[in-house]
């Protein structure tokens, strides 16, 4: 075992390097500055990798899981929730050792990433050549553009809770504002306070959901039919493949990290921590609400108005915000690479360069305003491809050579064989095309024309009940 752990660090020599370089740039000065700056701002170990990967996974998605097991009932609800969990952990895994891959291979060329952030499209393309570099960056672009999207949309559909004197459209505007400010948070290793908070914030709203849906009771004539329709059955499933595809952003996270190496099981703990949130949460609302939920994707649409309810909406609000930066800073990395700002250690320059990027966000999220549908056809469309498929056919296609086996830098943990890794990956890869992105795509894309066809494109306030003067109309 020590000769394995001396060969892995004998492979990846400046992650420790960059770790030392840090630390002696951030002593010269004042110490207990130093200290304090660290202990909100400047994080790099695996537990802010912990919290970074929990946090970013659950979010407003939290608020659409009763939604899906509506659509899908209690027993299909649960099983996919573990099994894509799963798949979730066995492909962030795969993009794990890929990028050590990659990263030990370049450091070996002698490339020097100080003042860079390696990404994922960056990793293909040094592992298998610029047309797998454009795919990934279509993909991955896309899906974290509308992953953004979504955060917004989920910030105007949660404060109308609180406040409904605003449609949700104009809340949209002020909250798109409030979202740009993430443009002056420069990296993943700033997230530390924030990831920390984040996840507290979620913790309180998935058990607010499920003691205040228990304490409730179920609403009188309560169905729980479960699945009447495919297409309602493959729209949860979707939304649920969606909510355990957080891991669009792994390999910034990584490299935010002082030893990548050690990411190997943070988001298989992150995943498990991720079940005690969204499994007790959704099956108590569904089994309070039942079939009510179809027509209601927000679960809070459907609790009593209480101080209790009014702090989870405000803590989710923020930790949206939060989420938001998750989602964008990928998004920031890859702009300022486009327009040269990308090595610059201005935050105020690099912060100018990157609102361009929230603008096609903000407008969007106007336009299609659907708060749950467009998780799933999210899911099914981009995340089955970014989260699932790219990585497992990556992986398969980079060590297919018995050299590249031999000389692998992160040899299998505990599979028998090479062969029983590629027979995983194949499975995931025609599991989520047929399923994921074949059904799945099906049903959501039929469900999110039903909303446009319902509410139409520039909805002022979706899903929100009629006003007393629309009634006399």
């Amino acid at each position: 075992m020590s000769g394995e752990k001396h060969a892995e660090e004998a492979i990846v020599p400046s992650f420790n390097d960059t770790m030392e370089h840090e630390e002696r740039d951030e002593e010269k000065g004042d110490h207990s500055i130093f200290s304090f700056k660290s202990l909100l701002w400047h994080g790099g170990s695996v537990y802010d990798a912990w919290f970074s990967c929990a946090s970013n996974q659950v979010a407003q998605v939290l608020l659409t899981l009763p939604y899906s097991f509506s659509q899908m009932g209690m027993l299909s609800g649960v099983i996919l929730q573990i099994f894509y969990g799963v798949l979730g952990i066995w492909t962030a895994y795969l993009i794990s050792v890929l990028y050590i891959e990659y990263r030990s291979r370049k450091e070996k060329e002698n490339v020097n990433f100080k003042n860079h952030v390696i990404q994922w499209f960056e990793v293909l393309d040094g592992l298998l050549g610029p047309s797998w570099k454009a795919i990934g960056l279509a993909f991955n672009c896309t899906f974290l553009l509308f992953g953004s999207v979504i955060q917004l949309i989920a910030c105007a559909s949660n404060i109308y809770y609180i406040n409904d004197k605003l449609d949700k459209r104009t809340w949209t505007y002020i909250f798109g504002a409030c979202c740009a400010t993430t443009v002056f948070i420069p990296s993943f290793h700033n997230y530390r306070i924030w990831s920390f908070l984040g996840l507290g914030m979620t913790t309180y709203t998935a058990w607010y959901l499920t003691i205040a849906a228990l304490v409730h009771g179920q609403v009188e004539g309560v169905t729980h039919q479960g699945p009447t329709k495919l297409v309602l059955y493959f729209t949860g499933a979707t939304n649920i493949l969606y909510t355990f595809g957080g891991h669009a952003v792994t390999v910034e996270i990584m490299h935010a990290m002082w030893k990548p190496q050690k990411f190997k099981y943070i988001y298989l703990l992150a995943t498990l921590y991720v079940f005690t949130l969204t499994i007790p949460s959704a099956a108590a609302v569904y089994w309070a609400f039942g079939e009510q939920l179809l027509n209601h994707s927000n679960a809070f649409s459907l609790l009593p108005r209480s101080g209790w309810r009014d702090a989870a909406v405000i803590l989710m609000l923020i930790h949206q915000f939060i989420t938001f930066g998750f989602a964008c800073t990928p998004l920031y990395f890859v702009w300022e690479k486009v327009v040269g700002t990308h090595a610059t250690t201005s935050i105020c320059l690099r912060a100018v360069s990157r609102l361009p990027v929230v603008i096609p966000i903000w407008f969007l999220a106007i336009i299609f305003p659907f708060f749950g549908p467009i998780n799933s056809a999210v899911g099914s469309l981009l995340v089955s491809f970014t989260v699932y498929i790219i990585p497992a056919l990556a992986h398969m296609l980079t060590y297919k050579s018995a050299s590249a086996r031999k000389n692998a830098a992160e040899k299998p943990p505990f599979f028998p064989s090479w062969t029983a890794i590629y027979a995983v990956n194949a499975a995931i890869v025609i599991w989520v095309f047929v399923v994921g992105f074949g059904l799945g795509g099906w049903a959501s894309m039929t469900n999110f024309i039903k909303q446009v066809d319902t509410f139409g494109l520039f909805a002022k306030c979706y899903q929100c009940p009629p006003s007393p003067s629309s009634k006399h109309h």
